[in-house]
C-alpha cells in the first residue's frame, strides 16, 4: 500500500513536467545566467524610434477631415449661438454628416437664414452647408 502511495504522488508531481509541451522548451544556451533570456538579435533587426511613421499632409489633411458629426454639429451651434444677430434664434437644429451640414428650422428673415449659412460655413471641418431653413415672417 505504500508503494501505491508513493507512486501516485510521484505521478501527481511529475505530471506537469510529463504534459508540457515540447515547443515551448527552451534550446541550451551559452548564457551564464539561465533565468535571464539573452537578445541574439542584430541591431539591425532592432525596432528603431526612426521606424514609425510620419503623418504626411495628407494624413494630417484627412486627419481634420475625419471630424466627428457630433463635434461638428457642436462646433456649428457654438459659431451660430456666438453670433451675434442670431444669439436670439433657437429655433436652428443642426445636423452634420461628413463634413455636410443641415440647417433646419425657422427663422424671423432671410438676413438671418443666409447669416446663418455663412456662419456655418466658416468653421472649421464643416465642407458644405444644406440651408433648409424657412422664414417665418412674424
Amino acid at each position: 500500500m505504500k508503494r501505491i502511495a508513493i507512486l501516485a504522488s510521484a505521478l501527481f508531481l511529475a505530471a506537469p513536467a510529463i504534459a508540457q509541451d515540447k515547443s515551448t522548451t527552451r534550446e541550451p544556451s551559452t548564457n551564464p545566467n539561465p533565468n535571464v533570456q539573452s537578445d541574439t538579435r542584430s541591431n539591425a533587426d532592432m525596432p528603431s524610434k526612426t521606424d514609425s511613421p510620419v503623418p504626411t499632409a495628407e494624413d494630417r489633411s484627412k486627419n481634420r477631415d475625419a471630424v466627428s458629426g457630433a463635434a461638428l454639429t457642436g462646433k456649428v451651434k457654438s459659431a451660430l449661438a456666438a453670433d451675434v444677430g442670431l444669439k436670439t434664434v433657437t429655433s436652428i437644429d443642426v445636423d452634420s454628416d461628413k463634413g455636410i451640414v443641415t440647417l433646419k428650422g425657422k427663422v424671423e428673415s432671410a438676413e438671418q437664414k443666409k447669416r446663418a449659412e455663412m456662419v456655418a460655413k466658416k468653421v472649421s471641418g464643416v465642407k458644405s452647408v444644406k440651408n433648409q431653413l424657412t422664414v417665418s415672417g412674424g
